[in-house]
């Protein structure tokens, strides 16, 4: 059976459990498919052995009694964190999971009782939670979806892929281990016959993908932090970890020193009120732009190669600076 109709199956379980129940055209509707297929899924429902049951007076279809989602006494607090966090944490960054958790929020917030439902309405609008910046991957549901549904079939996918670090359009067959939502994007974590390696690829720049009858095994003991090592994020390069100490100035020492930005880092403060923060990170590129996002008030102590691509970016940033100045006074 496929992903989809086990994913529509539970939802409309969940549908025929709430409330008074609904007729064909009702649940069409919500499952966003025709009355023919919910007749059918109505069937596997029954042949399956869930209680479904059609109500002539008021020619509806209910399920009797909780079968798989049975009524959960939320405390307010718990209440609150669900409808709060379903309701900030996707509303506008595109992540996939975003609707089926806000229509979830919602049949929990109208099971609740009056004066608790008051309540919440008010508290949630007084809370607000600012993520950072995401890719919304706008009409990249579907690609979601098959890489979802490859990753729990252990189905293998190809996909047209517009690569960064190579630059250009690549091809290739990935058997899909794991999905990773990383700060701003979805990633998609397999082994990649192109490369013939385990390769971490953004899912907004999958371009096509096909899922493929293909099979594949799953490593034994694979893990996600293996493959990422001591990536400042998500790109573990080659070669040897790096001991790195970066001096950050009084100004902005206690930010850096508030905030987790690597497990392995450990912060020194000195008299002055200037901070060496000291990490072990397996590659220098990641690492460097976040360093020079400081600016003037961060100077990398060790290692000599950090600090020299440090050194050739800003002189970069420099010249074209100086260029750009030039061409504007010409204008």
């Amino acid at each position: 059976m496929k992903l989809a109709r086990i994913t529509r199956l539970l939802e409309l379980i969940t549908l025929l459990q709430v409330g008074r129940g609904q007729n064909a055209t009702s649940l069409a509707s919500e499952c966003r498919v025709s009355r023919r297929t919910i007749f059918r899924d109505l069937d596997i429902l029954r042949q399956a052995g869930v209680p479904v049951q059609f109500f002539d007076d008021d020619q509806r279809y209910r399920i009797a009694g909780a079968v798989l989602l049975p009524p959960t006494n939320f405390t307010p607090q718990e209440a609150l964190s669900l409808i709060v966090l379903s309701q900030e944490l996707g509303q506008s960054s595109g992540i996939p999971l975003y609707h089926a958790a806000r229509s979830a929020a919602i049949k929990l917030e109208s099971s609740l009782p009056g004066k608790l439902r008051d309540y919440l309405r008010d508290a949630t609008r007084a809370v607000h939670v600012k993520l950072d910046a995401a890719n919304p991957l706008i009409d990249h549901e579907p690609v979601y979806q098959a890489l979802l549904a490859g990753i729990t079939l252990r189905r293998c996918v190809r996909i047209g892929y517009e690569s960064f670090t190579e630059r250009k359009r690549i091809n290739t067959k990935l058997s899909p281990y794991r999905l990773l939502f990383n700060r701003r994007s979805w990633y998609v974590i397999g082994r990649s016959s192109l490369h013939r390696a385990v390769r971490t690829f953004n899912v907004g720049r999958i371009e096509k993908i096909e899922l493929l009858d293909d099979t594949f095994s799953m490593p034994r003991g694979f893990r996600i932090d293996r493959v990422l090592r001591n990536a400042w994020n998500l790109m573990a390069e080659r070669g040897p970890d790096h001991d790195v100490t970066i001096r950050f100035e009084k100004l902005v020492a206690r930010n850096v020193a508030e905030v987790v930005w690597h497990k392995s880092q450990r912060v020194e403060f000195h008299p002055d009120g200037t901070l060496d923060f000291h990490v072990r990170v397996s590659g220098l590129e990641e690492i460097s732009w976040w360093v020079l996002g400081y600016g003037d008030q961060a100077y990398v102590l060790r290692p000599k190669q950090l600090r020299q691509i440090v050194l050739d970016r800003c002189r970069r940033l420099l010249h074209r600076a100086r260029r750009l100045e030039a061409l504007s006074a010409g204008d």
